[in-house]
């Protein structure tokens, strides 16, 4: 039975942008991909990863930028960021890694899509997305998909979701929808808070199933006359909030079949790294990797 590990690249990205020191080599920035690719290593030394796959924001917009002006853009971040996506897809291929480059979707449109598809494997015992976006926690089932977050060293399950939001990991897009996401730019409705959000939702589940007449909601709401206003006059609005932050399932045009053969790590790529090496002014040695059979071309 394998446990497959879905990993949050474009997260990883960012987390050794703001964690690690700046480095140039041949002048160009490079400080966040060498950090990132010392953060993989240490994972796949650890010997608990035999699946795996790195999704990243190849193109930070995506078709939800066409559905709402104020989603997320890459707008105002560091161009000395910006200019190492590609070379971190390189690091994560380079580590034998399944890579993908996400366009149209998003990257955790990829992990999603994988988590769905790996979920019901029956040779597959667990799912672990590494990432703590919540807006991943709606892939979460029961203790077979759950999120990791490798910084804090947290496991949340399904039982967890529910613990820390109120809701079950389906409700997860229509919390988001209320009570907003700033990190996609998803503005929520006003004065709907993540406590009144658990608390209806933990009765309704869902948006279209709450009551337009507040007096219906059934359960105890502080300020439920004005939520219950609000949410008449924008109800639309949720359910586009909600549509975005919706994870599809059907990005296999941009991962790949996400089957256990394809996301099996094999060991490094060693021609890939040592071509990386002189970019990042790293010794391939020092990881202490195995080499392996996944070449340049894997995805």
């Amino acid at each position: 039975m394998a446990r497959v590990h879905l990993i949050d690249g474009t997260y990883e990205l960012f987390r050794t942008w703001f964690g690690a020191p700046p480095a140039e080599v041949a002048g160009r920035e490079v400080g966040a991909s060498r950090a990132l690719l010392r953060s993989l290593a240490a994972l796949l030394r650890s010997g608990q990863v035999t699946h795996a796959a790195c999704a990243f924001d190849h193109v930070i917009e995506s078709f939800r930028n066409d559905l709402f002006p104020g989603y997320k853009t890459g707008d105002g971040l560091d161009p000395a960021l910006v200019g190492q996506f590609p070379l971190a897809e390189e690091v994560s291929a380079a580590l034998g890694l399944a890579t993908w480059p996400m366009i149209e979707f998003e990257a955790d449109d990829g992990l999603a899509t994988a988590a769905h598809a790996l979920a019901s494997a029956p040779d597959v015992e667990q799912v672990v997305i590494a990432s703590p976006d919540k807006d991943l926690t709606q892939c979460v089932r029961g203790d077979r998909v759950v999120v990791w977050d490798r910084l804090r060293g947290t496991v949340l399950d399904e039982a967890g979701v529910i613990a820390k939001f109120g809701v079950a990991p389906a409700s997860i897009p229509d919390y988001l929808a209320l009570v907003g996401d700033d990190a996609d730019g998803i503005p929520g409705l006003p004065r709907w808070g993540a406590r009144s959000a658990s608390t209806v939702l933990a009765r309704w589940r869902h948006l279209e199933a709450i009551p337009d007449d507040e007096a219906a909601w059934e359960v105890p709401v502080r300020g439920r006359a004005a939520l219950g206003e609000i949410l008449r006059a924008r109800r639309s609005d949720a359910l586009l909030y909600r549509r975005l932050a919706t994870l599809r399932t059907d990005a296999t045009a941009e991962t790949g079949p996400p089957t256990l053969d394809a996301l099996a790590w094999r060991g490094v790529d060693a021609a890939a790294l040592a071509a990386l090496a002189p970019v990042l002014g790293i010794d391939p040695a020092s990881l202490d990797l195995p080499t392996g059979s996944r070449t340049s071309a894997s995805r």
